[in-house]
């Protein structure tokens, strides 16, 4: 298979509208990567995890209408540090009893900075908030096309409001590396 680099705004909009992108997709969770990055101890120690279980799919129309989804499996995640882990998982956070799943709604996608704008929807906790943001787009030899961005968000926005003595930042970023294959 060959990948080629990063493409740029207008080759993805190229591909977007002569409908080479047109079909069903399918997200490879062995080689797909959604990792949290958090600030703790008042912004001095990072807090590092990545989601062991990803799934998803999506359609792509000729006419380059986006829809899909992206799965998370919210009690996946790991920061290598077991009692972090479990206060992440506990109702206090993602409560993962309740919530088992983040999940990311793709409403839309254009051509944008740096590669394509993704429109959708993000939910946490069973709490959904619209969301926007630019990834980098890296193909494709017409069976797979790789997307990935980091993403800025504010946890509270989830209800995810803990934060003992003040001292975790509520600004996350979500690093992801989606890929995509034809199916």
């Amino acid at each position: 298979m060959s990948v080629s680099g990063e493409l740029s705004s207008s080759a993805v909009e190229g591909l977007l509208h002569d409908g080479k992108l047109a079909g069903s997709w399918v997200l490879d969770g062995t080689r797909s990567q959604v990792r949290l990055t958090t600030k703790s101890m008042w912004g001095l120690a990072p807090v590092k995890g990545a989601f062991g279980q990803v799934r998803g799919n999506g359609t792509l129309s000729a006419a380059g209408q986006a829809t899909g989804v992206i799965t998370v499996a919210a009690g996946s995640l790991d920061t290598k540090n077991k009692k972090r882990d479990d206060h992440l998982r506990s109702a206090e956070f993602f409560d993962v009893a309740n919530h088992p799943d983040i999940t990311f709604t793709v409403e839309g996608i254009r051509p944008g900075i740096g590669g394509a704008t993704v429109t959708g929807s993000l939910t946490v906790r069973g709490r959904s908030r619209p969301l926007s943001f630019e990834a980098r787009v890296s193909s494709f030899d017409g069976a797979e096309v790789w997307l990935d961005a980091d993403v800025v968000v504010d946890r509270s926005d989830f209800g995810l409001t803990w934060n003992q003595l003040g001292m975790a930042s509520m600004r996350n970023t979500i690093t992801i590396h989606a890929a995509f294959t034809r199916s």
